[in-house]
C-alpha cells in the first residue's frame, strides 16, 4: 500500500500480504496513524469478471458483487475484499476504489476473447479469456510511450510483464488487443510456479489415470510447477545461476521460459499486424539484461535488435536498444500503485469527491 501526493510522489509505502496475527487491521491500523492524511484508498483487485470493467467506487452492491467473483480468482479475491473491510472499519466513510487487473483488457476483440467451447458452457458460466496483469500493462505502455517521446495513442506496443507472475499484453494504439493470460492466471507463458498453458487433455488424462482430484491438479498446476516444476528453483536468478553451473534441469527450465516468452511476443505482434516497442517490465523484466537479451535474440526476424546483456536499464526505466532502433526495446519499472492512483482520482472527479492525499495498493 502506498500513499501519493497530489503530483504522483510516494510519500509513504506498505506492502500488505496476507495478514498475520492482528489480520489487515493491525497493519493498516498503524499504517494510518502513520498517514492520517489519506483522503482515499485505491485497492488492486485481481479479477473484476464480466461485470467490472472499469474501476468502481466501492459501496455495499459493489461489495457484494466482488465477494460472488471469488471462486475465479480464490487466492487473490478473497484477500483483496478482507483489505477493504479491515479499513472500512478502521475509516469508516473513506471512498474507496476498486482497481481491477482484467478491466484493461475487457475489451479484447471477440475473435481474441473467445474460446472455442460449448455455447451454453460460454453463456452459463461467462466462459472468456479476461486477461491480468493489466495494471501493470497499462502503465509500462503509457510510460514506454513517453520514453520513445510519442502518445501511446501512436504505438503498437509488446509489453512483457515478467515476475513470478507472467504475461504479455499487445497494445495497440492505447487499447490491449491480446494477451496470454486467459480465463485464470495460469494460462500463456510458464512463470515461477505456474505451468502456464498446458494440453487440457494432460489434466484429464491425469485425473483419470493418476487417481488425482481436482484439487491436487489446481495445486500441482498453481504451486508445483513452471520453472519450479522443471528445475526446483522457483526464483529466476536461481534458476538462471544453476544453469551456469551445469546444472541440466536448470538449463532446460530457463530454456523453456526464455522460448515461451519469445514465441508469444511474435504471437501478439500477428495480433496487431505489425510492432513499434518490445516494452519489459516486472521484477525479472526490469532487473535481467540477460533474459531481455535471450527474448530479443531470436527476434531478428521482427526487426528487433537485441540489447546486449548487461546493458543500461537493469533497475530503472530506459530505452535499450540502439538509439535509432525501431522496433525500440524499452525496460520500464512496474508501478502499479500510480496507475491506481490515477484510477482513483478518475473515479473520484466522476463524484465530485477530490482525495487529499490517495492510497494506491
Amino acid at each position: 500500500m502506498r500513499v501519493l501526493d497530489d503530483r504522483d510522489e510516494v510519500v509513504g509505502s506498505l506492502d500488505v500480504g496476507l495478514p498475520g496475527p492482528g489480520g489487515f487491521e493491525a497493519a493498516l491500523g498503524g499504517f494510518l496513524e502513520q498517514h492520517p492524511r489519506v483522503g482515499a484508498a485505491g485497492h488492486r483487485i485481481v479479477h473484476g469478471g464480466a461485470h467490472f470493467t472499469e474501476p468502481v467506487l466501492l459501496d455495499a452492491g459493489a461489495e457484494t458483487a466482488l465477494a460472488a467473483l471469488a471462486d475465479l480468482a480464490p487466492l487473490h479475491n478473497p484477500p483483496g475484499l478482507a483489505a477493504v473491510k479491515a479499513l472500512e472499519a478502521l475509516r469508516p466513510g473513506l471512498p474507496q476504489v476498486a482497481c481491477f487487473d482484467t478491466a484493461f483488457h475487457a475489451h479484447l476483440p471477440e475473435v481474441a476473447r473467445t474460446y472455442a467451447l460449448p455455447r451454453s458452457w460460454r453463456e452459463r458460466w461467462d466462459l472468456r479469456r479476461y486477461g491480468f496483469h493489466g495494471l501493470s500493462h497499462s502503465w509500462a505502455s503509457r510510460r514506454a510511450g513517453a520514453l520513445l517521446g510519442r502518445s501511446q495513442e501512436e504505438l503498437r506496443m509488446v509489453t512483457a510483464h515478467l515476475g513470478a507472475g507472467c504475461s504479455l499484453a499487445a497494445v495497440a494504439f492505447g487499447r490491449s488487443v491480446d494477451t496470454t493470460m486467459g480465463f485464470t492466471p495460469l494460462e500463456g507463458l510458464v512463470m515461477a510456479t505456474r505451468s502456464g498453458s498446458v494440453d487440457p487433455g494432460i489434466l484429464l488424462w491425469v485425473l483419470r489415470r493418476g487417481g488425482l482430484t481436482a484439487d491436487d491438479v489446481e495445486d500441482a498446476l498453481e504451486h508445483a510447477s513452471g520453472v519450479y516444476g522443471l528445475s526446483g528453483h522457483a526464483d529466476l536468478r536461481q534458476v538462471m545461476a544453476a544453469a551456469d553451473a551445469g546444472e541440466p534441469d536448470a538449463r532446460l527450465a530457463y530454456a523453456v521460459f526464455a522460448y515461451r516468452i519469445r514465441t508469444a511476443v511474435a504471437a501478439m505482434v500477428a495480433a496487431m499486424e505489425g510492432l513499434d516497442a518490445l516494452v519489459f517490465t516486472g521484477g525479472a523484466g526490469e532487473a535481467s539484461s540477460r533474459l531481455r537479451a535471450d527474448v530479443c535474440g531470436g527476434l531478428g526476424f521482427l526487426g528487433i535488435d537485441a540489447p546486449s546483456a548487461g546493458g543500461p536499464g537493469d533497475g530503472g526505466d530506459a530505452v535499450v536498444s540502439a538509439p535509432g532502433t525501431w522496433p525500440a526495446v524499452v525496460v520500464v519499472r512496474a508501478r502499479e500503485d500510480l496507475e491506481i492512483a490515477r484510477h482513483v482520482r478518475e473515479v473520484l472527479d466522476r463524484f465530485d469527491r477530490s482525495p487529499g492525499g490517495p492510497v494506491a495498493g
